[in-house]
């Protein structure tokens, strides 16, 4: 039988943010918030890896963080209106940051957005992209 994590794991560049990602993310999303002060932001700028260590994350979700790996901040739990405080606090606009989430340039990203985004055809599960490559 499958599950429904399972079903909805199968959408290929979609990470769900369900109960089950929440709890993972928990730290990840409050280091996050911690940043619409600015006392935080100016911290974590002055020593980015000491101010992370105030946060009970693990090791991968630290990394991502500074590395600035989006997706993978989202992969381990981040929500992505929590991780958009990070970007600001780096000076990047919701746009810049979603335009690196799928390796375009922001001039890239809002050109097909404004075309109306990305066709659904082979984007709905990840078994039609393993058909499509099996021709």
């Amino acid at each position: 039988m499958t599950t429904p994590r399972a079903t909805y794991d199968d959408i290929p560049g979609t990470t769900v943010f369900d109960a089950q990602r929440s709890r993972q993310g928990y730290w990840l999303n409050q280091f996050c918030m911690s940043l619409m002060k600015a006392e935080n932001r100016a911290a974590f700028k002055a020593d980015e890896s000491t101010y992370l260590d105030k946060f009970p994350m693990s090791p991968e979700q630290k990394q991502a963080i500074l590395d600035r790996d989006w997706n993978r901040m989202i992969t381990l739990g981040g929500n992505i209106y929590f991780t958009a405080k990070l970007g600001a606090t780096d000076g990047l606009s919701f746009q810049q940051i979603a335009a690196k989430m799928t390796g375009m340039t922001q001039e890239q990203y809002a050109d097909m957005m404004a075309h109306g985004g990305r066709p659904p055809d082979g984007n709905r599960y990840t078994w039609e992209w393993e058909a499509r490559s099996r021709g």
